[in-house]
């Protein structure tokens, strides 16, 4: 069975033996003459990514979807993030091993590692790569199924690592709705509107499912 793209670095992951692992595309993207380079580096850091230079090929079509990736991921950790997606990478197996539970099967990997890292708080080092177009047949990518799982993957990162970055916001919005539209009821018809307290409660819960799932999260993060 075809479980995925993820699933199959994460067997791999598992059946290495070494204290690094690389990790690098089949198609003839990724040139291994950089893999002595990203070897010496992870000896300074937790991971390391090649970054992919101006010069290189990348799909214009999913440019869109890449950048509000990026922008999420840049809203969670509250920094700039390398290039989160590249198939190129290195870790210390040990460490990445024990975040194996929190990875997707799909194609995904390298975006949740890359924030994984980042929110656990260990070091990532970039160095720059050129990446050429695929050999063979085109990338099972499509637009509109694979654009949907990005859009889930989204939700999935955001309430894997900050769940309050949603409920929070939410609870803030219905909270102060209620409230305004309460006191204007009672200005207005002397009395305040029962819809105004269901929102307002609303708001409330928002706040409080948002905590929950916020020691949730953490509890899913804790390493094995």
């Amino acid at each position: 069975v075809n479980k995925g793209y993820g699933a199959a670095l994460k067997t791999g992951i598992r059946k290495a033996s070494g204290d690094k692992v690389i990790i690098l595309d089949s198609d003839g993207q990724h040139d291994p003459k950089y893999i002595e380079q990203l070897i010496g580096m992870l000896d300074d850091y937790d991971m390391v990514i090649g970054e992919r230079d101006d010069d290189s090929f990348q799909v214009k079509r999913r440019q869109a979807g890449k950048n509000l990736i990026r922008r999420v991921g840049e809203f969670l950790v509250e920094q700039k993030l390398p290039d989160y997606n590249s198939g190129f990478r290195g870790f210390d197996r040990e460490l990445v091993r024990e975040m194996l539970h929190l990875m997707p099967n799909g194609f995904s990997l390298s975006t949740t590692s890359t924030l994984a890292f980042l929110k656990e708080g260990y070091s990532i080092g970039t160095f720059p790569i050129k990446v050429q177009e695929r050999i063979g047949r085109k990338s099972n990518v499509k637009m509109v199924k694979d654009g949907s799982k990005a859009m889930l993957l989204l939700f999935r990162i955001i309430m894997l690592f900050n769940p309050l970055k949603i409920f929070f916001p939410f609870s803030v919005a219905f909270s102060s709705l209620g409230l305004a539209w309460g006191v204007a009821g009672y200005f207005l018809a002397g009395r305040f509107p029962n819809s105004a307290i269901i929102i307002l409660v609303f708001g409330m819960m928002m706040f409080f499912i948002g905590l929950l799932a916020d020691q949730i999260a953490m509890l899913n993060r804790i390493k094995r």
